[in-house]
């Protein structure tokens, strides 16, 4: 029996703040920026939404390795970059992961049901701090 969810304010909101973003916030972040608009929000309720919205295909979440879990409105399969240095998450554009899918099957694997590439460094803002601060 399929669970039928109803579609709340709270929800509604998610949705919203999460459409078209690229930046990959956390829990934490979205619950801030969605107490600007419903402060008496919980934090339990921003999670229990995310997580639906999770299990319903709208959202990907995502761990990249920093203890926290990124949520991304791009569900279609493509990379990420992860800096090193401040923890921003961001797409990576043109990363085939479709090719690479392919690589995996014709390898003889088995059969690839997802891909998950992510990249990881320095970002470009970090990089351009690291290189005032040395003077270059």
């Amino acid at each position: 029996m399929e669970i039928v969810r109803r579609n709340s304010r709270q929800r509604t909101l998610i949705r919203a703040l999460m459409r078209g973003r690229t930046d990959h916030p956390d829990a934490s972040q979205i619950y801030g920026e969605v107490r600007e608009h419903l402060p008496s929000v919980s934090l339990a309720t921003v999670y229990r939404n995310l997580t639906q919205l999770v299990e319903s295909g709208e959202l990907a979440a995502l761990e990249p390795g920093d203890g926290k879990t990124h949520f991304d409105p791009t569900v279609a399969p493509h990379a990420h970059f992860l800096c090193t240095r401040c923890g921003r998450v961001s797409d990576v554009k043109d990363a085939d992961t479709q090719e690479l899918k392919a690589q995996a099957e014709r390898s003889g694997a088995g059969r690839v049901d997802s891909v998950s590439v992510s990249f990881t460094g320095i970002c470009e803002d970090c990089l351009k701090k690291t290189q005032k601060i040395s003077g270059q």
